[in-house]
C-alpha cells in the first residue's frame, strides 16, 4: 500500500499543491530567490500557517516592477491562467474587491498514473486576512480522487531599493501527504519557486505585453 499512496501522492501534487502550480518538473529557482525555514513564520495581520503542519516551506525574491503591477496580478484571480500555466480555471465566488472574505474556487489537472485516473483539483481558498500592497493570508482544501490537502499560504510584499521583495509560506496538512512528507515539501517547494517564477516573468514583462 504504501507504494500505491507514494504514487498518487507524486501524481497529485506534481500537478497540484496549493499553490498557483507551474511546470513543476524545472527545478529553476526565481532569480534572486531563496529560500528558509526560520524559526519566525510569515505572518498577516498577526496570523500565520498551520504551527503543528509537517509539511511547510516559505521562500522569497525581488522582483523589479511596481508594487501595484505585481499586487493586481496577484488578485485578479480570474486572470491567473493568463500567466499561470498549470491553472486551468478560476472562479470568484464574491464580488468587488479583493478583501477579506473574498473567496475563489480553481482548478488544476492531475494526470494519470498507475493508480489513478486522469482528474483534477479544485481548489476553495478564502481570504482570512488582508492588507492592501502588503499582505494576504488565504485558506482553503484542494480535493481530488483520492487526495484532499488543507493549506494555509502567505503572501509579504515588502518595498525594496529597485523592486518588491516578494515572500511566501505554505503550509499543507491531511493523510495523504503526511504519509510522505519528503516528497510532499518537495513538491510543494518547487510549487512556490514556480509560482514566483510565474510572478516575477509576468511582472516584469514589457509595458506592452503586461497584463496589467
Amino acid at each position: 500500500m504504501s507504494g500505491i499512496r507514494s504514487t498518487r501522492i507524486r501524481a497529485a501534487l506534481f500537478t497540484a499543491p496549493l499553490v498557483a502550480i507551474g511546470i513543476l518538473d524545472s527545478t529553476v529557482v526565481p532569480a534572486g530567490a531563496t529560500a528558509s525555514h526560520p524559526a519566525k513564520s510569515l505572518t498577516c495581520r498577526g496570523e500565520g500557517v498551520e504551527p503543528n503542519a509537517l509539511v511547510r516551506h516559505r521562500t522569497e525574491t525581488v522582483i523589479h516592477a511596481p508594487l501595484r503591477t505585481i499586487w493586481k496580478l496577484q488578485t485578479d484571480v480570474e486572470r491567473w491562467p493568463s500567466w499561470q500555466g498549470a491553472v486551468t480555471s478560476v472562479n470568484r465566488l464574491d464580488h468587488g474587491p479583493f478583501r477579506k472574505g473574498s473567496a475563489f474556487r480553481w482548478t488544476t489537472p492531475v494526470p494519470p498514473n498507475p493508480t489513478t485516473p486522469a482528474t483534477s483539483l479544485e481548489i476553495t481558498s478564502t481570504v482570512e486576512q488582508l492588507k492592501h500592497n502588503s499582505c494576504i493570508r488565504w485558506t482553503g482544501p484542494a480535493v481530488g480522487e483520492g487526495l484532499r490537502i488543507d493549506g494555509v499560504h502567505i503572501w509579504n510584499f515588502t518595498k525594496v531599493k529597485g523592486g518588491v521583495r516578494v515572500s511566501t509560506e505554505e503550509t499543507h496538512t491531511g493523510a495523504e501527504v503526511e504519509a510522505d512528507v519528503p516528497t510532499a515539501t518537495k513538491i510543494l517547494r518547487q510549487g512556490l519557486e514556480t509560482w514566483l517564477r510565474e510572478l516575477k516573468t509576468a511582472a516584469e514583462a514589457p509595458t506592452q505585453s503586461r497584463p496589467y
